[in-house]
């Protein structure tokens, strides 16, 4: 069996369920030796107390088929528990080499109804806990090369979701935290890429506890893998994490089912210039309206036009 990432380490949040489940176990099958970071709280709402449990059960899987493994229990969307989590991997393997950022929660609300609280909850987690980890794994990525006078080995894979790309109505919260991720990652691509460290984002499409009302009416086949499980994930995360993908930087993709889709960066599909020095209203609804007037209400630039993508 081919073990790319023998000899590295990894960090993987949010992984005692789901993806991050899947995903752990698929780069320590692929040879690093990963630190299972979950906090253990219950509730796909964040709901509940914090347990030792989930992250323990996956790193005690991970050892009895052979690979090594840690637990960790911190929560990710804390500024030092983030901290302590990459200096705990640090400590415990000598270095740090792939962080794998997924830990996530839900809280589900139309944007007129939605409270701050709704809000800033799931933007600390995702955005805010995507940015504690990346901001302590680049600083030790940067201390590195430094000592070493040119690039390390290092990669970010970073979770965004394809409520970004298409809208998902009900959840304001999280398509700005997952559209805020894809920015989070374009920028450290560009900030860490010196260092011989790459970002990228994958936005999956999985049957998991955060997923279960949307995949609700799709029922698992009878026999064979379900196109929607995690395990169609974790194998793209494993190549991005690797050797083999050096040359894959700033990048977003969307996988499941066996599919993977490499999104373009938004491209301009019409312009229009002034005829004077500025524009005037009345130029604009000259121009603009006729544009737009063929159009089926709602619809999204970035679902039909940009990207060629709709959420599923």
């Amino acid at each position: 069996m081919s073990q790319p990432l023998a000899g590295l380490s990894a960090i993987v949040t949010g992984a005692g369920r789901g993806l991050g489940r899947a995903e752990a176990l698929e780069l320590a099958r692929l040879g690093a030796a990963v630190v299972v970071n979950d906090y253990g709280q219950p509730g796909r709402d964040g709901s509940g107390a914090a347990s030792a449990g989930p992250a323990e059960q996956v790193a005690a899987e991970i050892r009895a088929a052979g690979g090594t493994a840690v637990p960790h229990t911190g929560d990710v969307s804390d500024f030092a528990q983030a901290r302590e989590l990459v200096e705990s991997a640090i400590a415990q393997f000598g270095k740090l080499d792939v962080l794998v950022n997924n830990a996530g929660i839900l809280r589900d609300r139309m944007v007129f109804s939605m409270t701050e609280d709704e809000w800033d909850s799931v933007i600390r987690v995702h955005l805010k806990g995507h940015f504690n980890t990346t901001r302590f794994a680049a600083a030790h990525w940067r201390e590195r090369a430094k000592a070493a006078g040119g690039p390390v080995y290092g990669r970010i894979v970073n979770t965004s979701s394809e409520a970004f790309l298409a809208g998902s109505a009900g959840q304001p919260n999280y398509a700005a935290a997952k559209g805020g991720i894809v920015g989070l990652t374009t920028s450290t691509a560009l900030a860490l890429g010196k260092y011989g460290v790459t970002a990228n984002a994958v936005c999956p499409r999985a049957r998991t506890r955060m997923t279960e009302d949307v995949f609700a009416g799709l029922r698992k086949p009878d026999e064979g893998l379900d196109p929607l499980a995690p395990e169609h994930v974790a194998p793209l995360v494993g190549y991005l994490a690797a050797p083999a993908a050096a040359g894959v930087n700033g990048q977003l993709l969307v996988v499941h089912g066996g599919m993977v889709a490499v999104v373009e960066r938004p491209r301009v599909r019409a312009r229009f210039d002034s005829a004077q020095e500025t524009f005037t209203y009345d130029e604009l609804d000259a121009l603009l309206t006729p544009h737009y007037a063929d159009r089926p209400p709602g619809e999204t630039f970035a679902a039909t036009e940009v990207l060629g993508l709709r959420r599923g």
